[in-house]
């Protein structure tokens, strides 16, 4: 029965997905701000999707320290849930996301229009550089960029790999960087599997003020994340029996 959910789920999720963005193509011309309202009505739609056919819910902690102006929020990633919720739980994100996404049909459009970040990742030190000039002006816009220091999702309990790109992007910034905390994994898989019915949790924790080293700020980011992921996904086994 989990497997048909998780499969009756990925196909709504790709019809819902086409769907809003043939809704959303006269707002490629628009003014961004005008389609913020059916980004946001994109994932909260996903995110009712999940509950009803996975029985996929989520809670927010630490919403008193989601930022309402520039940050960065570095989170840790798992699934693409938080590549999703996260587009309607903070107020106006960007995010740092892999090159080849914006070139998807239609998908790809959008990441584009809604001001995301695409980083060539066989573009070395010249595609950081482009990145970062990108990225300061998102900034100035008051905005809130989301990048996953590790690069890519990885299983919940791996071995953490942070990648040293965060660290250039908070030296570029001078803003205070937001870790998160989450244990999506454990509920929706990242490298297939079987979607399991019960609540996501995803943590905000206490912003890192910037003006750190490099390596102190990897330090201090890498130590609010990693025990409070850990913690979340012992919560999560705890109530879906391992």
């Amino acid at each position: 029965m989990k497997q048909a959910r998780s499969l009756l789920f990925s196909l709504a999720l790709i019809v819902t997905t086409a769907v809003f963005c043939l809704i959303g193509l006269p707002f490629l011309v628009l003014p961004r701000r005008l389609g913020r309202p059916l980004q946001k009505s994109w994932t909260v739609t996903i995110s009712h999707l999940a509950r009803l056919i996975c029985g996929i819910d989520y809670e927010v902690r630490g919403a008193e320290h989601i930022p309402h102006g520039a940050a960065i929020v570095a989170s840790k990633h798992q699934s693409a849930w938080e590549t999703l919720s996260f587009v309607h739980i903070l107020p106006d994100p960007s995010f740092v996301l892999k090159k080849e996404l914006t070139r998807i049909p239609l998908f790809g459009w959008f990441t584009i229009k809604f001001g995301n970040l695409p980083l060539d990742r066989s573009g070395g030190g010249k595609a950081l550089r482009m990145l970062l000039i990108s990225a300061r002006e998102v900034a100035a816009a008051h905005r809130q960029i989301v990048i996953f220091p590790e690069g890519t999702r990885r299983d919940p309990g791996a071995t953490p790999d942070y990648h040293r790109g965060v660290i250039a992007l908070y030296r570029a910034l001078n803003v205070p960087c937001v870790p998160v905390a989450l244990n999506s994994g454990h509920y929706w898989p990242a490298h297939g599997g079987r979607r399991r019915p019960g609540r996501i949790v995803v943590e905000f924790l206490p912003p890192i003020p910037p003006g750190l080293g490099g390596d102190a700020f990897l330090a201090a980011l890498t130590e609010r994340i990693e025990p409070a992921s850990a913690l979340l996904l012992e919560e999560a086994k705890a109530k879906t029996g391992g």
